[in-house]
């Protein structure tokens, strides 16, 4: 439904989705459409040489995408793999409460010595702050290091159709949204977050 649009690009924003489907969309739609995958930033997270903890999907964790890219990025380091059930769908529904719960849980199966998070699911990265601060309080305040994959997965985009990125630029363009293949509004919980709001070309400061 999304190559039917003939995007420039089309960018697999899941890491679920790109562990294990990632090859099959490319082989369907390249080399008219490149795609850009989603993946854990496991080799940046294992360069700094600490405890490495990633947060994902229960499918994604223990994924063999994912242990491939354990042992051909992170040899030497110290990975925990948690899995984080109901953290993406708590996200999705901006239910806070869910949200917290979750976080709560995956927190409790982090290594108290971690210096190093990955998080290794898209949505993760909207709820940083939470998870921050459940991570605060299992490491007695220890300063953590996140790797979320927006920015390289941008880069990587840019890459890809031969451009870059150019820091002043207005924002440009248009947003469709597909439900399930079909034509449909942007979900109101995607208003509950900052990014959702810009997305939607809105004031990112308004909203909860």
């Amino acid at each position: 439904a999304a190559a039917s649009h003939r995007p420039d690009a089309l960018i697999v924003a899941c890491n679920t989705a790109s562990v294990h489907a990632l090859p099959a969309l490319r082989a369907e739609l390249e080399p008219l459409i490149p795609v850009i995958g989603t993946v854990p930033a496991i080799k940046p997270a294992a360069l700094a040489g600490g405890r490495v903890a990633i947060w994902a999907t229960p499918a994604t964790t223990g994924s063999p995408y994912q242990r491939g890219l354990i042992r051909d990025f992170a040899d030497g380091a110290r990975v925990t793999e948690v899995p984080c059930p109901g953290l993406a769908d708590a996200v999705e529904a901006a239910d806070e409460a869910a949200v917290v719960r979750a976080v709560a849980a995956a927190a409790a199966l982090t290594p108290a010595d971690v210096t190093d998070v990955v998080l290794g699911c898209t949505h993760y990265e909207l709820v940083e702050a939470p998870i921050r601060a459940a991570l605060a309080t299992r490491t007695g305040g220890a300063r953590l290091v996140f790797h979320g994959s927006a920015e390289p997965v941008a880069v990587q985009a840019l890459r890809r159709l031969g451009a870059r990125p150019e820091p002043g630029l207005p924002r440009t363009g248009s947003l469709t949204v597909l439900l399930s293949g079909r034509p449909g509004a942007l979900p109101e919980a995607a208003l509950e977050y900052a990014e959702g709001r810009l997305l939607a070309g809105q004031n990112a400061a308004v909203g909860g």
